[in-house]
């Protein structure tokens, strides 16, 4: 099977990352296409063995970029495409149909309740997204809370398939040697409580309820903030003015495996947190939980629906934590009160293991290109509804 995935960008954010790791155990040979920005993720696809290709798009409205993209899928002989993201699967789902392509497949990676990687959803967002929708086979949900999210959207149910994201359990173990390494080299000191986030530096991920807290907690308290993105210098500012700022660390964005980039990865970060929280309110997923719970931490967290929809059981280490500043320092004094356990993966971060993640997504793939499959409205027909 040849299958060409199309997505929006290729900057380091959770939805590109995931591509890369999933390519990694597809047993497909996989093109991608990205329509903007070829950053870190693009280079750690190439050094993968990946043809990529950057579609150059100006913007949402270049619409010169969908016969670029409708050729290009028409030249690479694919049996499938798979698109990541709203720009992508709007062009993309549009362009291999007029490739003559009718096996493709969408993941939706961040849709919540009131937004979509960060665009208020909006009527118009939404009758695009419908109308794009339907002219593929399926639409690939992250988490059951997605899928729901999708059912009241109008996605009819049976185009909707969950396949979670996953994650390299492996690699996220914890390392006492890498701990000790990335804390030194970091300049944390030898007693320092490290508090972690990790996610793009927006305002819906409410970074700065973690900075408020920082400063309602003993001096030996420090926040390791780990990506990057439009809010830094407002996150900068207000850990400032809230007298905290030695004591809040700022690693940029960091990929999951090494790209050549200087700096420790995502990975070592996590060995070197004592605990990790996410005052987010509204998340698809919550793959930076799901990751911190593969590195044996205790998670505090507003919004995971990777853990709301496992039993209670399969993440012990997590807590729930509704409010703002004041509700997550005391969730934090209380969780470092209590006596650490061992550094280990628990049930949730198991059951989302990479392996059993690209199988499920075999199984959609199968059941896109089968001959017997439910075919998609027309293009005519799509287009005129």
């Amino acid at each position: 099977m040849r299958a060409l995935h199309v997505i929006t960008g290729l900057g380091v954010g959770g939805a590109e990352q995931q591509l890369r790791l999933l390519l990694r155990h597809l047993p497909v040979d996989c093109d991608v296409v990205t329509l903007t920005n070829p950053g870190a993720v693009a280079d750690g696809l190439v050094a993968d063995g990946v043809r990529v290709t950057h579609l150059g798009m100006a913007g949402n409205r270049d619409l010169a970029a969908l016969p670029r993209l409708t050729r290009l899928i028409r030249s690479g002989g694919y049996d499938l495409v798979h698109t990541h993201l709203y720009r992508a699967c709007v062009y993309g789902r549009l362009a291999a149909r007029l490739a003559g392509v009718r096996a493709i497949v969408a993941t939706e990676h961040s849709l919540g309740d009131s937004q979509m990687e960060g665009r208020r959803l909006s009527r118009g967002v939404r009758s695009l997204y419908l109308a794009s929708e339907r002219l593929g086979r399926s639409t690939v949900a992250v988490s059951p809370t997605v899928a729901d999210r999708l059912r009241r959207w109008g996605v009819p149910a049976p185009r909707i398939e969950v396949v979670p994201n996953g994650i390299d359990l492996t690699r996220f173990g914890f390392d006492p040697v890498r701990r000790h390494t990335t804390r030194r080299r970091l300049g944390l000191p030898e007693g320092a409580y490290v508090i972690g986030g990790i996610g793009r530096l927006t305002p819906g991920k409410r970074f700065d309820v973690l900075i408020q807290a920082l400063a309602q907690l003993p001096d030996d308290h420090w926040l390791l903030l780990v990506g990057g993105g439009p809010e830094e210098n407002v996150l900068r500012r207000t850990a400032h003015e809230a007298g905290v700022a030695d004591r809040v660390l700022f690693t940029g964005e960091r990929p999951y495996v090494p790209d050549g980039t200087p700096g420790p990865d995502l990975p070592s970060l996590a060995s070197a947190m004592d605990l990790l929280a996410s005052p987010s309110p509204e998340e698809a997923f919550g793959l930076a939980i799901v990751e911190a719970l593969a590195a044996g931490l205790p998670v505090l967290y507003a919004s995971c629906p990777a853990i709301e929809d496992l039993p209670a059981h399969a993440a012990r280490s997590a807590r729930q934590v509704t409010g703002g500043a004041a509700e997550f320092a005391a969730a934090i004094a209380a969780s470092r009160a209590r006596e650490p356990g061992p550094r280990t993966a628990p049930e949730a971060a198991r059951h989302y293991c990479i392996t059993r993640s690209a199988t499920q997504l075999m199984g959609v793939y199968t059941a896109a290109v089968s001959p017997s499959s439910s075919p998609s409205p027309s293009l005519q027909g799509a287009s005129s509804s």
